[in-house]
């Protein structure tokens, strides 16, 4: 049987959204209220769309539906297509008026408190009409919400597990990691710092599972020196650098925070060497999608911002 008689006829939109009601509720009568149609015309909508593909696509159980393997892979299909139908309808209304629209962004931490925000807000102020939308994640999460397609862009630093073959990939800029010390701190005074000396100092890290904290370890131990006990241990950028700020505690951060933070932040970078590996920031977005024409909008403004990290040496 030809395709257009199979499925092209036979298949409409509104068949692939009650699917997706139903895989969402988990139940056909749910879907059926979120939808405002009866029950039965879910349940025939199932079994028609069944019919034509012919396999199951849910299995049924006393406490609702749930999609079979055949289901997953036909709804992450109408998703796909529901997103590029929502993305033309952008691209009509982009082009014929390019100050409105949505858009979608992930962001890491620290990049979420410093560089996203004011990107944000030049294009805000040029664009008063674009609606934006950030998530704040680590880069496993702001993966999966690409593949879910809930972002348009994700922005974070290069973590090779965390991406995977479907998801491209643009370096920004080189962002090493630097021992940071309040401006109060003895230490801010000194010329030359060796990392041996500071490790019985209080040093606030991120959490084992971050991989800032990753990038701390992997430089101490390039330095030959054992990692330090941390007295403060948070993900939280607002701990660690207000408790740097007061002057007892050391902490790493990475350069853009410190340059993006300069006029605010209350710290000196400490002369020291740390022979670690960088990992550049990078824009992520799904290969094979359509970027929201906004999106190319925020990332010519994201490199024109970024350039002075992107010439500088690490």
């Amino acid at each position: 049987m030809q395709w257009t008689d199979r499925i092209g006829r036979r298949v409409k939109l509104r068949d692939l959204h009650i699917l997706l009601a139903v895989a969402q509720t988990g139940s056909m009568a749910r879907a059926a209220d979120s939808l405002a149609i009866s029950q039965p015309v879910v349940s025939k909508t199932i079994a028609d769309l069944e019919h034509s593909l012919g396999v199951r696509l849910l299995d049924r159980t006393s406490q609702g539906v749930e999609p079979t393997t055949y289901g997953l892979a036909f709804i992450n299909c109408g998703i796909a297509v529901f997103d590029e139908l929502r993305r033309g309808v952008q691209e009509i209304d982009f082009l014929s008026d390019p100050t409105v629209g949505m858009l979608r962004i992930g962001g890491a931490s620290p990049l979420i408190h410093e560089l996203i925000p004011t990107v944000v807000a030049r294009l805000a102020n040029r664009y008063p009409r674009i609606e934006f939308h950030v998530t704040e994640n680590d880069s496993p999460a702001l993966c999966r919400l690409l593949h879910e397609r809930k972002l348009d862009l994700a922005i974070g630093r290069a973590s090779s597990s965390a991406f995977g073959e479907d998801i491209a990939s643009e370096p920004l800029f080189e962002d090493p990691m630097f021992v940071v010390a309040g401006l109060t701190s003895p230490w801010a005074r000194r010329r030359k710092v060796e990392l041996a000396e500071l490790t019985d100092e209080p040093w606030i890290m991120p959490e084992a599972n971050n991989l800032a904290w990753a990038l701390i370890e992997e430089g101490f131990r390039s330095a030959g020196v054992a990692l330090p006990m941390p007295r403060v241990v948070s993900n939280s950028m607002a701990v660690r650098t207000r408790l740097v700020e007061a002057g007892r505690f050391l902490t790493m951060l990475p350069r853009s925070t410190l340059h993006f933070g300069a006029k605010r932040l209350r710290m000196r970078i400490l002369p020291v060497s740390t022979p670690m590996t960088t990992r550049p920031v990078e824009v992520n977005t799904l290969k094979n999608r359509t970027l929201n024409p906004i999106a190319k909008l925020f990332v010519d403004e994201l490199r024109a911002f970024a350039s002075p990290l992107s010439r500088r040496k690490s």
